[in-house]
């Protein structure tokens, strides 16, 4: 395969990427987790600190507690496998721009595998009770969760009735310069 080539399957892949809510109930192959773990182990961090630990969560029960929980997680209920992120709570603030970095490439990862992922997150109280769902310390925060798992319908998504998938034009959003 060409450089050329190449680059395109990547920015394909970039552009390609929606979040799935609906998932088939085949789990999620070891494979996957492998790479995931491997994409996380080389994610960028500020100084380098990778403040994270993650919890794979297969349990049927766990993954419907966590999706009753404040905030927007519900799509872990029909999903055969969630990754939650937990960080240092000392760092969370400055280590946020780090962990959406390492969200965005796992779900890279799961859909170069085939899979479809959705981002999701708890606030409040959610938080204190995912921490405990999943038994991280006191000291960390569980805020994002991943929902990972072969999509339910090909190509990932529900048709929404009647609405065409829309993007801005470039010229609505990218400013030369100076914010026009």
């Amino acid at each position: 395969m060409s450089e050329l080539h190449a680059r395109r399957d990547v920015i394909k892949l970039l552009r390609d990427l929606r979040a799935v809510r609906d998932f088939g109930p085949d789990p999620v192959p070891e494979a996957f987790l492998d790479d995931a773990y491997e994409v996380a182990r080389w994610t960028g961090s500020a100084r380098n600190l990778q403040p994270w630990d993650l919890v794979v969560v297969r349990n049927r029960e766990t993954l419907d507690q966590l999706a009753t929980l404040n905030g927007y997680a519900k799509h872990l209920a029909g999903a055969p496998l969630g990754i939650v992120l937990v960080l240092d709570n000392e760092n969370a603030e400055f280590a946020a721009y780090d962990e959406g970095r390492l969200a965005e490439r796992i779900m890279l990862a799961a859909a170069a595998h085939g899979l479809g992922s959705c981002i999701g997150w708890w606030s409040g109280q959610g938080r204190i009770d995912a921490r405990a769902i999943i038994g991280a310390p006191d000291t960390t925060i569980a805020r994002t969760v991943l929902s990972i798992g072969y999509p339910a319908v090909p190509g990932g998504l529900k048709p929404k009735r009647g609405q065409a998938e829309t993007r801005k034009p470039v010229a609505a959003f990218v400013h030369q310069e100076r914010y026009a």
